[in-house]
């Protein structure tokens, strides 16, 4: 799919990200690993995840957080990323889609997950790798539109029975995967990652 460059303001700062837009009025926004450590949304699982929705016919728009890439800004210890989240999902709203979907990879998935599924209009959440060795999840409250996690079996970032307790605490209904022999950068295993996404779409739809 053909993804076009743009910007988009969030508060002070002007953030660039990649939209592609979709067949259907449905899509979704995709946040990136921690700017620290050098994520961006030219991240491998990033650009899985979008992938994959824009194969099932969903607009996309990955960006970077405020202070990477050439994003403006600088670093805000997830807070004013927060704010870079409910820009993104405005700009989908603004393109006329009316169903926006939010994906988070790792740092990208902890600032997700404070926000509001009714005040921020998300229709579906889903978390890949949620770091929960490593960030503190514990401002995190219900999420009634979480609806599933993967995370490999060997993630130093994301052990799996910490994964189920946040999902347990933010919402029982959520479904969890896990894929073996993977770590928290889905090394040598972006095809199961993608093939888990595509199965947890037909099962959103159907369901």
């Amino acid at each position: 799919m053909t993804e076009t460059r743009i910007q988009f303001q969030a508060g002070a700062h002007l953030l660039e990200g990649l939209f592609s837009r979709g067949r259907e009025e449905k899509g979704a926004v995709i946040t990136h690993p921690h700017p620290l450590y050098g994520g961006d949304m030219a991240n491998s699982v990033v650009e899985a995840a979008a992938r994959v929705l824009q194969n099932s016919g969903f607009a996309t728009l990955r960006f970077n957080f405020r202070g990477v890439g050439a994003s403006q800004g600088r670093y805000e210890n997830g807070i004013g990323e927060r704010e870079d989240v409910r820009a993104a999902l405005a700009c989908l709203r603004e393109q006329g889609i009316s169903k926006t979907d939010l994906y988070g990879y790792s740092f990208g998935a902890w600032v997700n997950a404070h926000l509001d599924c009714q005040r921020d209009r998300i229709a579906r959440m889903v978390m890949i790798s949620p770091p929960v060795n490593f960030i503190a999840f514990d401002e995190v409250g219900p999420l009634p539109c979480l609806e599933s996690a993967v995370v490999g079996d060997s993630d130093e970032f994301a052990e799996t029975d910490r994964v189920r307790s946040l999902l347990d605490r933010c919402n029982p209904k959520a479904r969890m995967d896990i894929i073996h022999d993977t770590d928290h950068f889905y090394s040598g295993a972006l095809k199961d990652l993608e093939a888990f996404l595509k199965d947890d779409l037909r099962s959103s739809e159907s369901g």
